[in-house]
């Protein structure tokens, strides 16, 4: 299943409101789940064209409640809750639900996605000269060394076992 531009969408909505095919018809023509096609016609039937159209969307805590609301007060399914709220995917709202049960209200949240910034050390680097520059640069070059003494040790033993291995 990929992904289908709006005008495929549209497409296979008109398809099944003129009546020429089934949801099952359409999806296996196009290559697609069935309850994907009752998805797209049920936000055509809600939303027109803006219902085919998608993006990335967040949304605040106030809405998600809303929806649950909604959902348990009218007693819609979670295909057709996400459709009258023009949700992408129903699971979406699955997600919300089980959140709420599990963490409570402040679960829903709007979480930024992706990594955190690095943050940056507040260390400016001391003038030159000073004893604390000094030390930095004592304590850069300790490390460096103890860094080559490793490297070079590794080196030789790694030698030591490729003459091991041709002797024999």
């Amino acid at each position: 299943m990929g992904r289908f531009v709006t005008e495929e969408k549209f497409l296979a909505v008109q398809a099944y409101l003129t009546g020429k095919e089934s949801y099952r018809d359409i999806a296996q023509r196009i290559g697609t789940h069935h309850k994907s096609v009752v998805k797209w016609v049920s936000l055509y039937q809600l939303h027109g064209m803006e219902g085919l159209i998608r993006g990335y969307t967040t949304y605040s805590k106030e809405f998600k409640m809303d929806v649950l609301k909604f959902m348990n007060e009218s007693g819609t399914s979670l295909l057709e809750t996400a459709a009258v709220f023009n949700i992408a995917a129903p699971s979406t709202v699955l997600q919300w639900k089980r959140l709420l049960d599990e963490q409570g209200e402040d679960a829903l949240n709007s979480m930024k996605k992706g990594r955190t910034p690095m943050k940056k050390e507040n260390n400016p680097t001391p003038p030159e000269g000073t004893t604390e520059a000094l030390q930095a640069e004592l304590e850069r070059l300790r490390m460096e060394n103890a860094y080559l003494k490793k490297l070079n040790a590794l080196v030789q033993s790694k030698e030591k076992l490729q003459s091991k291995s041709k002797r024999k």
